[in-house]
């Protein structure tokens, strides 16, 4: 089963998007970058966010890429998830920034493969604040493999 049809199966639509003040995806070479993609969820983990909105706020990130993507690539599919840098509006104490994560990894894994084309490099940061009060932002790398 191909990406896309995956992505059609978890009931994933991806609606073309219009040009922006900054470019949400950029092809360079055989790479696709993104942009940092905002949760629409606000807040801080460790204070008025859970782990599991957290989560859910990451797959918010990881769909708003995947459309990024598909816009600027034309299809998910030939594709490898390289790099992810997730950024978590977080208290000083709050530990947990791997976990919240996830919920964007396990989407990729999903679609692309655990152990395939989404098994890619990632990062985990906490930050005191994010752009608009969010509580996740998230950028990703992609390949676009030879045909």
């Amino acid at each position: 089963m191909s990406v896309e049809q995956k992505a059609a199966e978890l009931g994933l639509v991806f609606e073309p998007i219009e040009p922006g003040y900054l470019n949400l995806c950029i092809r360079s070479g055989n790479q696709l970058l993104t942009s940092g993609h905002v949760s629409d969820q606000k807040g801080r983990l460790g204070e008025n966010v859970s782990v599991e909105e957290g989560q859910a706020a990451a797959r918010d990130c990881a769909i708003k890429i995947l459309r990024s993507v598909r816009d600027e690539h034309g299809t998910l599919d030939g594709l490898k998830v390289v790099k992810l840098l997730g950024c978590v509006n977080s208290t000083p104490d709050f530990t947990d920034q791997h976990l919240v994560i996830n919920g964007a990894s396990d989407l990729f894994h999903e679609l692309y493969g655990k152990s395939g084309d989404g098994y890619h490099a990632r990062s985990a940061l906490g930050f005191a604040a994010l752009p608009t009060g969010v509580a996740v932002e998230i950028e990703a790398v992609f390949e676009i493999k030879e045909s």
